[in-house]
């Protein structure tokens, strides 16, 4: 069990998942679930998870991060009906890879539970998945999450 866990969050089915499963990774009471949010520019239209509806490709940074903060609230209600007791979000731009080990690093996370894909998955085909890249550069456990 874990009392850090940071969670990526980006919409997809499998970072609802991975939430789930993190929520039932946290140790105690004073565990600290750490969700954060990368919002990216999509090269076409992706549903998002949690009744937020689509984000359009030419969606500009503020109309994404105003999203990402929205996700990230449903998020945060979902892992408190998980049983998640504290909660903490962050919404960073930058490079996915990046932004999610420099968090991992600063909360110090016992652990980063993700999904397995998400909504840029097209691209990881072609340059190589986030979640690969994290579970190989990160200085904690990773998890990832498939459904």
């Amino acid at each position: 069990m874990y009392n850090r866990i940071l969670v990526p969050i980006d919409g997809s089915a499998h970072s609802q998942h991975a939430l789930r499963i993190a929520c039932q990774l946290l140790e105690g009471n004073d565990s600290t679930l750490h969700l954060l949010h990368v919002p990216e520019a999509l090269t076409y239209a992706a549903t998002l998870v949690w009744g937020l509806g689509a984000v359009n490709a030419e969606a500009s940074n503020g109309e994404r991060e105003a999203l990402g903060k929205q996700l990230l609230e449903q998020a945060a209600k979902s892992a408190a009906e998980y049983g998640a007791r504290h909660v903490e979000n962050q919404l960073i731009q930058g490079d996915p890879v990046r932004v999610i080990l420099a968090t991992a690093e600063e909360c110090h996370a016992d652990a980063i539970v993700m999904g397995s894909r998400g909504l840029s998955d097209l691209g990881g085909v072609v340059i190589g998945s986030v979640s690969h890249k994290v579970s190989h550069l990160a200085k904690c456990h990773v998890i990832t999450a498939s459904q």
